[in-house]
């Protein structure tokens, strides 16, 4: 249950008052996390109510499931407790076979996917590959001639969807001062200080200058990256990010509900964090991409970006990268903004701060979408813990 005393008052006492200043901080994100838009601006992603994807359910009976971790053996009733889980649903053969949801969510509740919103971007960007409005080769700056000056300089548009732009930005989490600030700021996701003037993030985006090497070189995980693409996105297509997320993947796939994403104080969209859906329609956009991008006899995502996404990623360059640390000794690839854990049944996976998660497993058709509220942006403990009981019940469900 969520704390009974957040948000549950008009106005809310002082030590209850979810704000700007603490929504991503526990315990308070028990609550910010399925009511976002409450907090920032957003866009609406919307459904079609008449091509919705109902999943049937096929329960499996868990509660045999066990596995060791940390010294302990962990059901599953344990480690959904032990991770913060908000909502989970399993779905193995296209069928729900588990489902859970806790801090006052359910299955009509939407939830910030943080990070995983970049695989989103990703899954986008291969249509608009595929219908010839993009071009993965293209200099970021060849769209966007604003950022000519910028260590953009010379990135194509696969560097950026690889995460091997060579700019100087530290994605610390735990800062309180300096350009992720500035950026949190620029976003609408921060506060501003008293009289400090208004930013947005394309102003934002000219302010990151300095380089960290060349490009298409190692893997170096930078935020702003996939929001700079959502718009490139924009200018390319002459559309609303949102809009046609709508049209080209959220209609199509039959998502449930509409969805929503956070934008900056001009119209902006935060594609790499702020996309809200339910539980169920993120496992339904796994459900597609297990299927091979098809629906009902439509190539909703090419087959030819689903399997760039497994094959394709440069393993060295993420072994020189700085997230390995969070999963050592791991087999991974990035691609196309999707993390891959390859072997005889490779897994593409999204990670989001705070415990966001989505796993497909195409071979052994098993597909979990996972939102949390951790206590830690990225904590280690958290990380190891959720992919080993992933690894346990895609063994379990098989």
């Amino acid at each position: 249950m969520t704390n009974p005393d957040l948000m549950r008052e008009f106005p809310a006492a002082d030590d209850a008052q979810v704000t700007l200043a603490n929504w991503r901080t526990a315990p308070f994100n028990k609550w910010a996390f399925h009511h976002v838009r409450e907090l920032v601006p957003s866009a609406d992603i919307a459904n079609d109510p008449e091509r919705i994807c109902h999943l049937s359910s096929a329960p499996i009976d868990f509660s045999g499931f066990a596995f060791e971790a940390m010294g302990t053996s962990f059901g599953l009733e344990a480690v959904l407790s032990a991770t913060d889980t908000d909502g989970i649903v399993i779905l193995h053969k296209g069928k729900i076979a588990f489902e859970s949801y806790a801090n006052g969510m359910d299955a009509n509740t939407p939830h910030i996917l943080m990070s995983v919103s970049k695989s989103i971007l990703g899954i986008l960007a291969g249509i608009l590959v595929e219908r010839g409005d993009l071009s993965l080769d293209q200099l970021v700056t060849s769209l966007i001639p604003e950022v000519a000056g910028t260590a953009y300089a010379g990135a194509t548009l696969r560097d950026m969807l690889d995460m091997r732009v060579g700019i100087q930005f530290e994605e610390n989490y735990g800062a309180h001062s300096g350009p992720i600030i500035d950026y949190r700021k620029a976003q609408n996701w921060d506060p501003l200080d008293i009289g400090e003037t208004p930013t947005d993030l394309r102003q934002f985006f000219e302010s990151l200058v300095e380089t960290d090497g060349a490009h298409s070189n190692k893997f170096h995980y930078v935020s702003p990256n996939t929001d700079l693409l959502g718009w490139v996105i924009e200018r390319a297509s002459g559309r609303p990010y949102a809009d046609l997320v709508s049209e080209l993947l959220w209609q199509p796939m039959g998502a449930s509900h509409s969805a929503y994403i956070t934008v900056d104080r001009l119209g902006a969209p935060r594609c790499a964090g702020g996309f809200c859906a339910t539980t169920r329609d993120l496992a339904c956009l796994g459900q597609l991409i297990s299927q091979g991008g098809l629906r009902d006899g439509d190539q909703i995502i090419p087959a030819s970006w689903i399997n760039d996404i497994f094959e394709s990623g440069d393993a060295a360059a993420w072994d020189a990268g700085d997230f390995a640390e969070f999963f050592p000794d791991q087999p991974i690839h990035y691609r196309n903004k999707c993390y891959v854990l390859k072997g005889q049944a490779p897994m593409m996976f999204g990670v989001g701060v705070f415990g966001q998660n989505l796993f497909v497993d195409p071979i052994n058709e098993t597909v979990i979408a996972k939102f949390s509220s951790q206590k830690g942006a990225l904590d280690h403990g958290y990380i190891d813990l959720t992919m080993r009981a992933v690894a346990a019940l895609r063994k379990f469900i098989c």
